[in-house]
């Protein structure tokens, strides 16, 4: 399902009955995935790949020419509640040229610098700075930016 979004042009969404897309900004020339939820007032820059199952919620600002594999998970709530009213405390931004592997986990409140990579499977629990390559669970540095 596809509600009250802009899509740029020239964007593929695979399976249009196999997304759930709300009330965000997609770019042109992007490529998202079946599986794909993509919250109210996400932006996402042009040429992004998003891969199949992957989870982006309120919040979340992604540049362009990014790279999202397929299973990652932006989460937008460091203390989700038990029962009652969730809060969307989380403002993450992805620049430019990032690239994440299949799997990741981006907890709330991240920047993810200008080229950095995140590893498959990684949970990134703080910011990751440009150029750098992080891995593992909680991520850390493997290269360092040159």
């Amino acid at each position: 399902m596809i509600e009250n979004s802009e899509i740029g042009r020239n964007t593929q969404i695979w399976h249009t009955n196999l997304v759930n897309i709300y009330g965000c900004t997609i770019g042109e020339a992007c490529s998202i995935g079946s599986f794909v939820e993509i919250g109210k007032e996400v932006v996402i820059g042009d040429r992004c790949r998003i891969g199949s199952f992957s989870f982006i919620p309120e919040g979340v600002m992604i540049g362009k020419d990014v790279f999202i594999g397929p299973r990652v998970t932006f989460l937008n709530d460091k203390h989700p509640p038990s029962k009652g009213k969730w809060r969307n405390e989380a403002k993450t931004l992805v620049e430019d040229e990032v690239s994440i592997g299949g799997g990741a986990i981006i907890l709330p409140h991240i920047i993810l610098g200008f080229g950095c990579r995140i590893g498959a499977g990684a949970v990134v629990t703080k910011d990751v700075a440009p150029g750098v390559t992080v891995v593992g669970n909680p991520a850390k540095i493997l290269v360092k930016a040159e």
